[in-house]
């Protein structure tokens, strides 16, 4: 069986493509789902977005990823882009865990997505991550800080956009 040098059968410059494609599956859950929810759901929440709110931004999520995915892909290993897919490549794990499976357990009802977080965005980040530190594409303290300031600079960003009246 042919490998790469770092092990993998697929080489990280072509996995990385299944980042979009999972965010894009995600989203367009979310986007189905959340509209709803959030109405049903409104008095419990401390935002309440309008379905075109939810929309743009999730639209422009989708976009970013493929556009940081295009760009590391062209640029590759140790780029400024293959660094920014790092970090949100960390920051859709941790909204595996945050909020999507705390939400569903504390409503105790299917959150809007969750299963394509649990189901996708959990095992597929969690090796894209992998792959590309083993793989050299990201190394040492600046993966560090990409995966710390990419996730919080989504939130913040998220957090603005929602909170708007």
């Amino acid at each position: 069986m042919n490998t790469n040098r770092g092990g993998a059968i697929i080489p990280f410059q072509k996995t990385q493509w299944l980042f979009p494609i999972a965010v894009t599956l995600h989203s367009a859950e979310e986007a189905f789902s959340m509209p709803k929810w959030v109405a049903v759901h409104s008095s419990q929440l401390p935002v309440h977005p309008g379905a075109a709110r939810i929309w743009s931004g999730l639209l422009l999520l989708t976009l970013a990823a493929f556009a940081v995915t295009s760009l590391s892909a062209r640029k590759g290993k140790g780029s400024l882009w293959a660094y920014l897919l790092f970090g949100y490549a960390v920051a859709m794990l941790v909204n595996v865990l945050l909020p999507h499976i705390p939400a569903t357990l504390v409503f105790g009802e299917y959150t809007p997505g969750v299963v394509t977080a649990v189901l996708m965005n959990l095992p597929i980040m969690s090796i894209l991550l992998f792959q590309a530190v083993r793989e050299q594409w990201v190394s040492g303290t600046k993966a560090i800080a990409y995966a710390l300031l990419v996730p919080l600079a989504i939130g913040v960003a998220i957090s603005v956009l929602l909170a708007r009246p």
